[in-house]
Formats: C-alpha cells, structure tokens, sequence
C-alpha cells in the first residue's frame, strides 16, 4: 500500500480533520508560492491559498487520496486564474469608468472660449512689455515660435533673443505675481 494511501485511508486512526491538517501543513508553502507567482502580490497569494485550502476542504470527502500534490495545485492554479481575470475585467472597466469622468474642455463651447480667453490674456500682457520684450514675448509665447525661428526672421543673433525670451518671461511672472495681468 502507497503511502499516500495509507494516509488517505486513514489507517493509523487519524480522523478527517487532522488528515486534513497534516495535508494543509505539507502543501501550504507549495500552494502560497504558486499563487504568489501567478497574481504577483503576497496579500492577494495570501487570500487565493486561503480559497485554495477551503475548496480543497469541501471536496475532501469526494477525494480519492491519489496525487494530492497535483490535485490541490489544480486547484490553486484555478483559483488564480479565476482571480486574474475578475481582476483584469475589474481592471478594464476601472479605466473606462476613469476616462469617461474626466471632462473633454476642448470639444465644448466653453472650452473653446477658456482657451480663446487664455489666447488673448497671453496677448495682452505680452503687448504690455516695453520694447523689444514685447514682441518677442508675443512672437515666442502667444505664437509658439521658437528662438530659431524668431532669431531668422528678425534677423538678430539667436543668443540675443534667447536673452529677450529669458528677460520677457521673467517680467510676464512679475506681471501675473503683482496681479498686473489679471
């Protein structure tokens, strides 16, 4: 008689609640590391060995003692699996519900007029600045040219217009920090 067997029989007069113990203290290790490395988070491990070990309980009596190693790692593969995809469905409808909440300013007409708004404040404190910030502060930020590109068509040196976009933003937050702007 094999020894699994024996034990499943219960041959040494061990009842069905320590057989079960003694089963639960020889699988447990195996059970908790494969559902660690299928779900990939020792607190989920944690609960997915738990509802291994109670299936296993429930259809102790129906078990025939045969490859229990494989039968309870049958089951926690199951179980994980079960798990992963609940999670990755839970996962999926988290995004969708996440994207359909956050409000889309640009396609309404209020958008439309906040960005209008925020276009022409631009503007107008840019304007504010004497000269020569003033229109490089508007070609650079109200426009969105590049240094390159303002540099070419105002042909001046590019490191003299960097310093004019440099000098230009730090007036423009003087501005808006003094309430100038606003």
């Amino acid at each position: 008689m094999r020894e699994d067997e024996r034990f499943r029989k219960g041959a040494d007069g061990i009842q069905a609640e320590e057989q079960f113990s003694v089963f639960l203290e020889n699988y447990e290790k195996l059970v908790y590391t494969l559902c660690l490395r299928m779900s990939g988070n020792p607190f989920d491990a944690q609960d997915l060995t738990q509802e291994a070990f109670l299936s296993a309980w429930r259809g102790w009596e129906d078990f025939d003692g045969l490859h229990e190693r494989a039968w309870i790692c049958r089951i926690a593969t199951n179980k994980c699996l079960d798990f992963l995809k609940s999670r990755k469905h839970k996962e999926e409808n988290l995004e969708e519900e996440t994207l359909m909440a956050i409000p889309d300013h640009r396609s309404g007409p209020e958008g439309r007029y906040l960005a209008e708004e925020s276009q022409e404040m631009v503007r107008k404190l840019c304007r504010s600045l004497s000269p020569p910030y003033d229109e490089i502060a508007e070609a650079h930020f109200y426009e969105g040219k590049s240094v390159r590109e303002i540099a070419e068509e105002k042909g001046r040196n590019m490191k003299s217009v960097q310093t004019q976009v440099y000098r230009a933003k730090a007036q423009l937050k003087k501005l808006l920090k003094g309430g100038g702007g606003l």
